[in-house]
């Protein structure tokens, strides 16, 4: 075989590889249902239940913050987020939730919020919170 056509069927190979590992890393959208049927990570979306109790105690755990959201759905459930409470995060309009669900409860990776600008009034503000640790 020649050289070029050998070059050529690694490159093709290498393409092939990235594709797959890409597509196997992303996760998909869905609901609390969808995520009880798998182990895999997905998006919920969704709003805070204000009427229900947020708890986050610095003192005690400053990693462990729980709330309750429902998913367009309509389904609610509690969701467990291990790392420190976000900033604003009862003003959040639209809750973006990455993780996987542990029994009946949703563990977050990943918070993305979407609260009403200060700014303006039509427009948005969005903001991330990823998990990690705190240090007391």
């Amino acid at each position: 075989m020649k050289k070029s056509a050998i070059f050529g069927l690694v490159v093709i190979a290498v393409a092939i590889a990235v594709i797959i590992s890409v597509y196997s890393n992303s996760s998909t959208y869905g609901s609390f249902d969808d995520a009880l049927k798998t182990k895999s990570e997905l998006h919920i979306v969704g709003h805070l239940n204000k009427s229900k109790e947020l708890f986050y105690d610095a003192t005690k755990d400053a990693n462990y913050f729980s709330f309750y959201m429902k998913d367009n759905n309509g389904e609610e459930r509690k969701v467990v987020f291990t790392g420190t409470k976000p900033e604003d995060f009862e003003r959040s309009e639209q809750l973006v939730l990455t993780g996987t669900m542990v029994g009946n409860e949703f563990h977050a990776k990943k918070i993305l919020m979407k609260c009403p600008s200060k700014y303006t009034q039509d427009k948005l503000e969005v903001t991330e919170a990823t998990a990690k640790q705190a240090s007391i």
